[in-house]
């Protein structure tokens, strides 16, 4: 299989995802300003969304959406500590943050990559909202990681959220249990690889 991503964006999470399980997989990365491939493809055949993730399973199909391939990589390889089975109402409640991650904090910093946006909406309306998001998430995080003390799903997704939140120099010092995460999330190997592997 094989993993379209942009250094650093969203598709990190995906990445993390396929360390984590130990998969092997194939990658290669996006110039998403002319939707390029590095070996030269035009991207949008590919993808028509344009954007990253995508994965390209064994059998050619492509995979779009960070929540979903996530998922289909769990499920294909039963991989049940990252994603219990269905019909586990512990499964439901990963899936419950997977998709905060992916709706209230992935796309709430849009705008602040949007250089249309004027500096005074992300400053008095983004920020904000963002901040606000993200503590919500503090005031959950008692233990280790989301669910506990395994490393599921959201967990990955969450660490490339507080990546970006240092990128755009969002502060998060108040949030003690995030930075409790993201430090410990750094020593983890499947985190620890997937920085080596992108360069970051």
């Amino acid at each position: 299989m094989k993993l379209y991503y942009s250094k650093g964006a969203c598709s990190l999470a995906s990445r993390i995802c396929i360390n984590e399980m130990g998969l092997k997989c194939e990658y290669e990365a996006i110039n998403l300003s002319d939707k390029t491939t590095a070996s030269g493809e035009d991207y949008w055949k590919i993808n028509p969304k344009g954007s990253v993730p995508a994965l390209m399973t064994d059998d050619k199909q492509v995979l779009t959406e960070n929540a979903v391939i996530q998922q289909y990589l769990v499920d294909t390889h039963h991989a049940d500590t990252l994603l219990p089975p269905v019909g586990q109402w512990k499964r439901y409640r990963v899936l419950e943050w997977l998709n905060y991650i992916a709706t209230e904090l992935h796309k709430g910093f849009g705008p602040l990559f949007n250089p249309k946006m004027p500096d005074q909406v992300k400053q008095d309306i983004t920020i904000p909202f963002l901040k606000k998001k993200f503590e919500f998430v503090d005031s959950q995080l008692s233990k280790t990681y989301l669910m506990g003390d395994e490393f599921t799903l959201p967990d990955g997704y969450l660490f490339v959220m507080l990546l970006w939140a240092k990128k755009v120099k969002l502060d998060l010092s108040h949030c003690k249990n995030l930075m409790r995460f993201i430090e410990q999330a750094m020593q983890r190997p499947s985190i620890r690889q997937s920085l080596e592997e992108e360069g970051l």
